[in-house]
């Protein structure tokens, strides 16, 4: 978990993305923090310097820092990690501080940051810092800007915050495969002045995507365009943390998009404001109104709500297969077709195990409980109060309640409806009992899914450090 010894002490003056060598220099590098828990930690509130309202991270957490005169110091590791995606399935993926995505950066406008970046990768690596105005040597484009980080080397990165807003940081060294590996973090800067942009909470996650077998542990990073696990900060839902919300709080919602292609993210029940790009904030006048926000491939979009109307609101990617996850390519349609006696010719010749897709629809899987290789997620899966969501994928839920504490972001429960206000079945109560969870196949329908392949024995975990 968050390991915070040794996060005090004095650090000399380093001028450049240099690399850091010698006893006394090394001795004056921050401890290296990490967490290995997906759950999301509380915001780390401000010890000094400005007040702002800390962000928080879904399923992740703010890295801490410590002051050495006018320098606030962080330290990044850049290391193998396993990164659960959902209760299931784990991934051994690449990231920093034992995690992926990395944890963010916190930072208030004006501040001089000192980064130290460790590499205990089997390969070189950089940061680059995306979207941060700073000085071309601190740009993180190995061979560009800078030396390569070797393996057991430690650089430092020095700049001042310019501007504030919402950036991320990546690699630019064998950039392809190691943002494949999960590579990648979120970077806030808060404004210098306290009432500038102020809201009462502020979410911020990155979307990403992989792209694992089933019954596999490591993605393939020559994908191009076949992703068959698309996340919210490298989980799938039902992985993924609810944003938890006070009923009338002003609310932000950061989303960086490391991505292959657009994601147009839609919430339910609101209309929101954009108020933040890549290039800084939109001034009020300019700000529009919407209910989808496309995020651009390698962007990110900030917007807005005041949080006026409880209840439970689906946020999720509006291209379906985005709200899917594993064994979703290559499963023949048989919509309309009475396939069961095809499905025992099938089985007769390969495996007992073989099951097509419903011939009804795919409904039925979200209900299911099926035979499945070891660390595999069901294509549809996760439950709420009235039966099967039916989704997977970059899915979640905003959770607005009343009567919450101002930093209470434990998850409410479901929503409990007043009386009258639950759709409902014509000549039934309109208040029926809430469907619960199926043990199994409902119905004569032939149970659905590709054939399941038992995975051989896998490797060991990735040690974290």
């Amino acid at each position: 978990m968050l390991s915070r010894r040794g996060f005090i002490g004095s650090s000399a003056l380093l001028a450049g993305a240099a690399v850091v060598s010698g006893r006394a220099q090394a001795a004056s590098i921050p401890e290296a923090v990490s967490m290995e828990s997906a759950a999301m930690q509380p915001p780390l509130a401000p010890a000094g310097g400005p007040n702002y309202q800390p962000v928080v991270t879904l399923n992740g957490w703010t890295l801490p820092w410590r002051m050495n005169g006018e320098w606030k110091e962080f330290h990044l590791v850049a290391e193998p990690v396993v990164r659960e995606i959902a209760p299931g399935m784990k991934a051994h993926l690449w990231g920093y501080n034992g995690q992926s995505p990395g944890p963010t950066i916190e930072a208030v406008e004006g501040d001089k940051v000192r980064i130290f970046v460790t590499n205990r990768l089997p390969e070189h690596t950089t940061i680059h810092w995306h979207g941060m105005l700073l000085p071309c040597g601190m740009d993180g484009v190995g061979g560009l800007t800078q030396p390569h980080i070797k393996p057991g080397k430690t650089f430092v990165y020095e700049f001042l915050l310019k501007k504030s807003g919402t950036f991320m940081y990546h690699p630019h060294a064998d950039e392809m495969v190691q943002m494949a590996m999960g590579m990648m973090g979120s970077f806030v800067v808060h404004p210098r002045d306290p009432k500038l942009h102020r809201v009462d909470r502020d979410f911020v996650f990155l979307l990403n995507a992989y792209d694992i077998d089933p019954g596999s542990y490591m993605p393939k990073v020559m994908t191009m365009l076949d992703f068959n696990l698309w996340t919210i900060n490298s989980r799938a839902f039902p992985g993924i943390d609810h944003l938890v919300v006070r009923k009338g709080d002003r609310v932000r919602v950061r989303v960086g998009n490391l991505t292959m292609t657009n994601h147009p993210i839609h919430m339910h029940g609101y209309h929101f404001e954009v108020t933040c790009t890549d290039g800084g904030w939109v001034p009020a006048g300019a700000r529009w109104p919407e209910v989808t926000i496309d995020i651009p491939v390698g962007a990110m979009r900030a917007y807005e709500f005041v949080a006026d109307e409880p209840g439970d609101w689906a946020l999720h990617c509006h291209k379906s297969h985005h709200t899917m996850n594993a064994m979703g390519h290559n499963v023949r349609t048989f919509i309309g077709v009475d396939n069961r006696d095809l499905v025992k010719a099938i089985r007769g010749v390969a495996s007992r195990d073989y099951m097509p897709m419903g011939s009804t629809g795919m409904a039925e899987m979200g209900e299911m409980e099926m035979p499945m290789p070891d660390n595999t997620l069901p294509m549809m899966t996760g439950f709420a109060q009235f039966g099967a969501v039916e989704m997977g994928g970059m899915f979640t839920v905003v959770k607005v309640r009343e009567g919450l504490g101002a930093n209470d972001y434990k998850d409410p429960g479901w929503y409990q409806h007043p009386p009258g206000t639950v759709s409902y079945e014509v000549g039934a109560p309109a208040a029926g009992a809430p469907a619960r969870r199926s043990q199994g196949p409902t119905s004569g329908q032939p149970a659905i899914e590709v054939n399941v392949v038992k995975p051989g024995a896998h490797g060991s975990h990735a040690k974290q450090h």
